[in-house]
């Protein structure tokens, strides 16, 4: 690529200058807003149910007052269900310490699932079998297995399911980039780099016992049987409190309820390029994984050996072989965002820019007028970002189409970061397995151990029924 960067496959770093990122930047800016609809006559809400009271599914419900009452919540915490009766309710509602109460009701014509992700496959399913829409929170599997579940669920049920992978409606960014993909600027795509950052690690936990407000053995649900851990850091500069533990905000750096960075932040970027790929008319399915990765503990036939202790991935540089000879690298070593490489240029794209030479080329070659809305799938496009993926979700509701996140396209990006995970589990010195995929058997190739790890046994009593 011209314009004086260096080429990220000597130092895997996109870095623009200062009149690359303003001149990207007005550029890129003036497409999203391209073709963005007027204002609508207020809607007829919808009566909406929160299961999972932690600070994302709390704080998301900020964005949905516009289409959605909230009259419901639970959590198997007492203090967060309590608090976001009082804050999202305004103490009218009702608070739950049962998920099922809330399908039970018919007065409600959704639910939104922001549980840790070890519960989501299951609540999802039975909410589908309940007749609610669901917007859901990512990653919506822990497994590979239970998204064959969750889509034969929804095949029967006919019920709209919006991802939580809000990038999607972020327009001046990452929609911005499908539609410049798509309008043919980068050529055809060769390589895409996710970089996810890296996750945590910690010493050995104490166990205690769990807090008298919470409800741990309800919190495992389907997980195995373990004990609480807890232990508490120094607040942070702000005075926020800070702990670490294998409960609420750190679940995500244990095997045991989640996929680590891998999944949690995989499902935003890999997502972002398969969706490339797919507005590019390229294949998304993958074919060979291979590369590094660190795990905080021992491993043993892909399991954890030690159980006090965070155990997720924690640092990874993961080579996925896609079909049609494009490479897939998922990282944690460089900037967060995602690279996009083709024949005739790149881009690159975050959260806080868009920036390359075919950005800067729309100043005075824009796309045509339409390409945001083709990249949108034709759907309306108000606000941005998270408020305006609830208000698709809400459309989506209303002309029972699917959403711009629907549950096919997120487990195509996400069945890729649970493999990129089970290289690493089964992993040796560092180094990840090698596995191949066979995308249409839904099989590792050859390895009866990897395979056998594509689904796991829940707790007894806590069984997915499809």
């Amino acid at each position: 690529m011209s314009g004086g960067t260096k080429s990220t496959l000597g130092t895997n770093r996109f870095t623009p200058t200062r009149r690359q990122v303003l001149r990207a930047g007005a550029a890129a800016g003036a497409l999203s807003l391209a073709g963005r609809a007027s204002a609508a006559p207020a809607p007829e809400k919808v009566r909406i149910g929160l299961i999972g009271c932690g600070p994302q599914g709390h704080n998301s419900m900020r964005f949905t007052t516009d289409w959605f009452d909230t009259v419901a919540v639970c959590d198997v915490d007492r203090l967060r269900r309590e608090r976001s009766k009082e804050l999202l309710t305004g103490g009218k509602g009702e608070a739950y310490d049962d998920y099922r109460a809330i399908l039970d009701r018919d007065d409600l014509g959704a639910v939104y699932i922001a549980t840790p992700d070890h519960w989501r496959a299951k609540i999802l399913i039975e909410a589908m079998h309940a007749g609610k829409d669901i917007y859901a929170e990512k990653p919506l599997t822990l497994t590979i297995d239970e998204g064959r579940l969750v889509q034969e669920a929804q095949r029967q049920t006919g019920r709209v399911v919006q991802v939580g992978t809000q990038q999607r409606s972020k327009f001046e960014h990452f929609t911005s980039a499908i539609a410049v993909v798509q309008s043919g600027r980068l050529g055809k795509i060769k390589r895409i780099q996710a970089a996810i950052d890296g996750g945590a690690t910690c010493g050995a936990l104490p166990a205690v016992a769990p807090p008298a407000e919470l409800d741990w053995d309800r919190w495992l649900g389907p997980a195995p049987v373990a004990e609480y851990r807890h232990l508490s850091q120094p607040p942070a500069a702000d005075g926020r409190e800070r702990w670490q533990g294998n409960c609420h905000g750190n679940f995500r750096w244990w095997y045991e309820y989640s996929g680590g960075k891998m999944t949690d932040w995989g499902a935003h970027h890999v997502d972002i390029a398969c969706w490339a790929l797919e507005a590019n008319g390229q294949s998304t399915t993958p074919i060979r994984f291979s590369g590094m990765a660190k795990m905080p503990v021992g491993y043993r036939d892909g399991y954890p050996t030690e159980n006090d202790r965070y155990n997720a991935t924690h640092a990874f540089k993961i080579d996925v072989q896609l079909e049609d000879d494009v490479e897939l690298v998922i990282r944690h070593d460089t900037g967060n965002g995602v690279l996009i490489e083709g024949e005739k240029g790149r881009l690159f794209v975050n959260r806080g820019k868009l920036t390359g030479k075919p950005i800067e080329e729309l100043a005075d070659n824009p796309l045509p007028s339409d390409a945001l809305d083709r990249a949108y799938k034709g759907m309306a496009r108000t606000s941005t970002y998270h408020k305006a993926h609830w208000h698709n979700f809400y459309r989506c509701i209303q002309d029972r189409r699917e959403p711009i996140s629907d549950v096919k396209s997120h487990l195509r990006a996400l069945n890729i970061c649970h493999l990129a995970n089970l290289a690493a589990r089964l992993g040796d010195g560092g180094a990840a397995r090698p596995l191949a995929w066979d995308d249409a058997a839904q099989r590792v190739v050859g390895d009866e151990q990897a395979n056998a790890l594509l689904k796991r046994e829940p707790r007894a009593g806590y069984e997915i029924e499809v």
